[in-house]
């Protein structure tokens, strides 16, 4: 009884284990066609026509949606022109100088919008309506293809450029060239308003033959018996603020004068441009602009405090010390008949710091 149960037994569990191993084999199979049922490539959708693609007119209607759009950029630079050259805020004051100010930065942002906006805007809608958009495979290879592959992928380049349609679609074709033609102008004209080019603006100041020297700020004018030896006085041209951009004059036209004794001026050419050793130079450092005012006395030096450059006032105000490459640029003075100092001319030299275009 007991050796017929053990066999019975042992029997059972064999079954058992195959049954066991029966069902692993096959769940493993059936994993096996889950996943390639889950992970299968399943190609690419059926593509959908747009009506552009299908239907001439409605081809036709995006042409021309797509002109209209760059037409209107056309517009919107047009506008851009006539804002910069007829709203100008020049010629006004005051509250109307600034209403000019505004309505001419609101014109020339609307137009400027409408430019760039309109033009993008027709290139998407080109795109997307009448454009090509077929999705096309391509295996690519590291190497270089054959010739016949090079002359397809020419082929199918050209063929796209037709599907394009810009030879076909004469009328998006030529808005276009017209809405980017004088789109360039947007960027150009602008340069205009930063400022005069490198010419009178560098090279001349306010000081003109016979202006009178005056006291910066009070604007009296002074006579050499009012400077003692020794003394200095910033002055500026008379009647400087009535020119066009005075606080850019007042910088460039900036002088000290400084009165010497005779005997202590040691260049000849000082010695002529000076009345009675009053000599005036440019206030300004020809190292990068800052105002030169310190003076010592004893030494005649001048110095600026910025980057310490230091010239000798005794020699014409040449560079002794410093960054500065240049000495300070003289005024000729002269006396008019009323006794008070005046300009003989202009500084015969740029003020300020040097440039290329210096000569």
């Amino acid at each position: 009884m007991r050796p017929t149960a053990a066999t019975g037994s042992s029997h059972a569990e064999i079954v058992g284990d195959d049954a066991h191993g029966g069902q692993g084999a096959g769940a493993e199979h059936g994993s096996g066609t889950e996943l390639e049922q889950r992970y299968a490539n399943p190609g690419l959708p059926a593509h959908v026509y747009r009506r552009s693609d299908v239907d001439p007119k409605a081809a036709k209607r995006r042409e021309r949606e797509v002109a209209a759009l760059f037409g209107l950029s056309t517009l919107g630079t047009l506008l851009f022109l006539v804002a910069y050259f007829a709203v100008k805020p020049s010629g006004a004051e005051g509250a109307e100088m600034l209403q000019r100010v505004g309505l001419s930065t609101k014109l020339l942002g609307l137009g400027l919008g409408i430019a760039l906006f309109a033009i993008g805007a027709g290139a998407i809608h080109w795109a997307k309506t009448l454009m090509p958009d077929d999705e096309v495979v391509v295996d690519r290879k590291p190497m270089r293809s054959s010739d016949e592959d090079r002359a397809e992928a020419v082929a199918a380049m050209k063929e796209g450029a037709a599907g394009a349609g810009l030879g076909r679609r004469k009328l998006i074709r030529n808005s276009l060239l017209g809405a980017l033609a004088p789109l360039g102008l947007l960027a150009i004209l602008p340069l205009r308003d930063l400022g005069p080019l490198p010419g009178a603006a560098l090279t001349g100041t306010a000081w003109k033959p016979g202006r009178r020297l005056v006291t910066d700020p009070t604007g009296r004018p002074i006579k050499p018996e009012d400077i003692p030896i020794g003394g200095v006085v910033h002055v500026l041209p008379e009647d400087i603020e009535e020119y066009e951009h005075p606080i850019n004059e007042r910088e460039k036209a900036t002088t000290l004068v400084i009165r010497l004794a005779p005997d202590d001026i040691k260049d000849q050419k000082q010695r002529d441009w000076s009345v009675d050793g009053i000599v005036a130079y440019s206030k300004v450092c020809t190292h990068v602009g800052c105002p030169v005012g310190l003076y010592e006395q004893q030494t005649h030096h001048l110095l600026c405090p910025c980057h310490q450059s230091t010239f000798d006032v005794t020699r014409d105000c040449a560079v002794i010390f410093g960054p500065a490459a240049r000495s300070l640029p003289q005024l000729p003075l002269a006396v008019d008949d009323e006794g008070y100092l005046v300009a003989r001319e202009d500084f015969h030299e740029p003020v300020g710091p040097s440039y290329w275009e210096r000569g």
